[in-house]
């Protein structure tokens, strides 16, 4: 056999490249070894049937929590991938200079799927989050020490992509600022991006934004108000246009409390659509509201994102965000990553962070993923009763989750 793997009949969609056709596509070695009209099923050991189907690059989910079992928040990668059409994740800050080794050696190497990760200005990380708890771990700022983050940066470079910061009264109590600044240190002597969060002020969004340098990442860009990118009228704020025009990164992060449907339709009517969308999947929204990728990119679909530019945001863009342009494309020779995704019909009901419902005609489903040419399925892709799940979930969240947004949880 030539190839060891052939995804046979699919739409083939590679923003990075622009193409957009029928293609079949063939893996050797981990390695994509062939992209043509048509390659015999004889040549392969293997052959998925990918008709009706669109094959895309992995997805990279630039914002998650998935140090399972070494935070509170944190979920497992390897559950969601399949079923989420995701071949990396990257970990926003769960870690911080601490407790990065145990990240690497507990998770990380042992992941079946890609896991990077952003570490965390503050030392221990996010280390007090859940129902019940809510300890902002930027609100001590002796945790907050930039030549340890930067030892951290430098002792993990293969898998490290950024220092992460939260601010915000949630995140750091009165510290204000700070732990912005000082994180903007740190990943300025480690020459690599920043990841601001921003939650409710103290500080504000027009401290925070100014800040930010071409290539350093604004999540939870459409998140509600206060600190919302919009005022009431609509409006975009001047701020987020010059973040924008500077080159800051506009990434939606999801999560619990941080996606506004309102916001989001205000953004895209002003041409401001997200660079990137990402998950934010931790252990209190992979239930609802935000679930995982597909769910989040199939929101940005329902809101008119047109279906090219929500895949060019869930793989081009978050692999040009963390210098690996290695991933987020299919090209010959390139790492065999792959998404086998559907667009399934009928009418989906959606939910934002603060409980508004948004019904749609379609969503994204995956079918199964590629990692390092090896074929993963999505057990459930075609199980009518996670559809139904789904949507009777999303109707009682739409009750419950406003609630829970104005608590103390809040990423």
């Amino acid at each position: 056999m030539q190839f060891d793997l052939l995804l046979k009949g699919g739409r083939l969609i590679d923003p990075a490249s622009g193409l957009d056709a029928p293609r079949d596509l063939a893996i050797t070695d981990g390695r994509i070894a062939a992209i043509e009209a048509d390659i015999p099923f004889e040549s392969a050991a293997r052959v998925i049937d990918a008709s009706g189907s669109i094959v895309a690059p992995g997805l990279i989910d630039l914002h998650s929590h998935v140090y399972w079992g070494g935070t509170s928040l944190g979920v497992d990668a390897d559950r969601l991938a399949a079923r989420s059409g995701t071949t990396t994740f990257i970990d926003a800050g769960s870690a911080g200079a601490g407790n990065i080794l145990g990240f690497r050696r507990h998770v990380i190497e042992r992941s079946k799927v890609r896991i990077l990760a952003y570490v965390n200005i503050s030392f221990a990380g996010i280390f007090g989050f859940s129902h019940s708890v809510a300890v902002g771990e930027c609100g001590d700022l002796r945790l907050c020490e930039p030549r340890e983050t930067v030892a951290a940066v430098r002792e993990h470079a293969d898998v490290v992509v950024g220092v992460k910061v939260r601010s915000g009264r949630h995140a750091g109590g009165t510290s204000g600022i700070a732990p912005v600044d000082l994180a903007l240190e740190a990943a300025d002597q480690a020459g690599l991006p920043l990841m601001a969060h921003i939650d409710e002020p103290p500080p504000g969004r027009s401290e925070v934004l100014p800040r930010l340098r071409k290539g350093d990442i604004l999540t939870h860009c459409f998140r509600p108000f206060p600190n919302a990118p919009v005022f009431a009228s609509g409006a975009v704020r001047p701020d987020m246009r010059l973040a924008r025009e500077r080159g800051v990164i506009f990434d939606i992060g999801h999560g619990m409390g941080s996606f506004d449907f309102e916001v989001a339709k205000a953004m895209l009517k002003e041409g401001l659509a997200p660079d990137v969308i990402s998950s934010d999947v931790h252990l209190y929204c992979v239930d609802g509201p935000a679930f995982d990728m597909l769910v989040c990119m199939s929101k940005l679909l329902a809101l008119g994102m047109p279906l090219v530019e929500v895949l060019r945001a869930a793989t081009q863009r978050p692999a040009e965000a963390i210098a690996r342009p290695e991933l987020g494309t299919l090209k010959l020779g390139g790492v065999g990553d792959v998404a086998v995704l559907r667009l399934r019909s009928g009418s989906f009901t959606f939910v934002d962070s603060v409980g508004a419902a948004l019904v749609a005609e379609q969503r994204l489903v995956s079918d199964g993923i590629v990692i390092g040419g090896t074929w993963w399925p999505n057990e459930a892709a075609d199980d009518l009763g996670e559809t139904e799940r789904f949507e009777a979930h999303a109707r009682h969240t739409h009750v419950e989750v406003a609630a829970r947004h104005f608590g103390h949880r809040h990423d």
